[in-house]
């Protein structure tokens, strides 16, 4: 990748910014809402305002951040769901989770079941090293 392509994907578009603002209870998690801007930094009526919810689960290798969108009008009704909205974020990766260890486990190669290049048996040809 020469210099220009790196620049031209780390360029900022002016005309979709957001201003962001976190809220947190600071037990479950935090609810970003993105706010849009115009170039200048003033709000954008035109366009919608976003809002992420964030937390993380417990897993036996360590914590998982977890992002989900919120529908709604205001900060209290998407608040409110919240819970809901969690809990389908972590029902999804669950899923991707078991759906990547299924992917995993089928690619493992068994010794002797082939994927050695033809030989039979899985080992060197010739007595298994080379003179």
């Amino acid at each position: 990748m020469n210099k220009d392509d790196t620049l031209d994907q780390l360029a900022m578009n002016p005309d979709q910014l957001y201003r962001e603002e976190v809220f947190t209870d600071q037990e479950t998690g935090s609810i970003r809402r993105l706010t849009p801007v115009t170039r200048d930094g003033n709000s954008d009526p035109g366009r919608a305002v976003l809002y992420i919810g964030q937390t993380q689960v417990m897993t036996p290798a360590g914590p998982l951040p977890l992002s989900f969108e919120l529908e709604g009008n205001n900060l209290g009704e998407v608040a409110g769901q919240f819970a809901e909205a969690a809990a389908r974020a972590i029902q999804e990766a669950v899923e991707e989770i078991k759906r990547l260890q299924r992917e995993q486990q089928s690619s493992i190669m068994i010794p002797g079941q082939g994927g050695s290049g033809g030989t039979p048996g899985g080992g060197l040809p010739g007595g298994g090293f080379p003179r």
